[in-house]
């Protein structure tokens, strides 16, 4: 049974993927609870199943065996209407890529998954702007993403991530792009959104953004390899 208080729990995840006849299993089951504000990262080097493990918790992707429960549903073997309509509501995405629309100003960025939800103009311009006051930026609503630095930019897309109030907020490489200066404002405005409440999934390949977590998840040939808190990681990081 999934535990109470888990947001995620995953019971012996498997992945295959097919090239011809020839299946490729690419995880060979994990199992992981994550906690309620929990502040998690994912680490592995590549080919170690972290990208496919953050699409099958992301809902981009379904397993091939095993039980994947989110908030309370089992999303393993959902239909893909069902899962896009999970994704809208339970996960908030930020992305390598910000992935921002350039003619849009960043309200208006923020403000999009709220038209697809179906949400009045007039809410969704009072909670775009407060996402935008939660990522400390209210003041550039209107700039548009040519108008903004890399850091202002990956923190519209942090709003955008939040505006529907997700059940968890999972960052892929969320500083793949910024230089260490823009990566460390970036890392505190995560930190923020956790002692706020939220939970947060962090992937990433880099020890030093790992650090900022909690709890440190490593994987190696598509299993979870060591499990740690950041008090461990720190102190045995490998």
């Amino acid at each position: 049974m999934a535990n109470n208080e888990s947001i995620i729990h995953l019971d012996n995840i498997m992945k295959d993927y097919y090239m011809g006849s020839q299946a490729i299993t690419v995880l060979k089951g994990i199992s992981l609870d994550i906690f309620r504000n929990e502040y998690v990262a994912l680490m592995g080097p590549s080919g170690s199943g972290k990208s496919t493990l953050m699409n099958i918790l992301g809902c981009l992707d379904s397993p091939t065996g095993g039980r994947y429960i989110l908030n309370g549903k089992d999303v393993s073997k959902m239909p893909d209407d069902d899962l896009a309509e999970v994704r809208n509501t339970e996960i908030g995405f930020v992305f390598q890529q910000f992935n921002l629309l350039p003619r849009l100003t960043a309200a208006e960025n923020v403000a999009l998954p709220l038209i697809y939800a179906g949400v009045s103009k007039k809410e969704r311009i009072e909670r775009s702007m407060e996402a935008l006051k939660k990522v400390g930026l209210a003041d550039r609503s209107h700039h548009k993403s040519n108008e903004l630095s890399g850091g202002q930019i990956q923190r519209v897309a942090i709003a955008r991530a939040l505006v529907n109030n997700p059940s968890i907020l999972l960052a892929d490489e969320p500083t793949g792009n910024l230089d260490s200066k823009t990566s460390v404002d970036v890392m505190q405005i995560f930190g923020k959104i956790q002692e706020a409440g939220n939970t947060v999934v962090l992937v990433t390949h880099e020890e030093d953004i790992a650090a900022y977590a909690h709890r440190v998840v490593r994987l190696r040939d598509g299993l979870v390899e060591t499990d740690k808190t950041k008090e461990q990681y720190l102190n045995h990081p490998a």
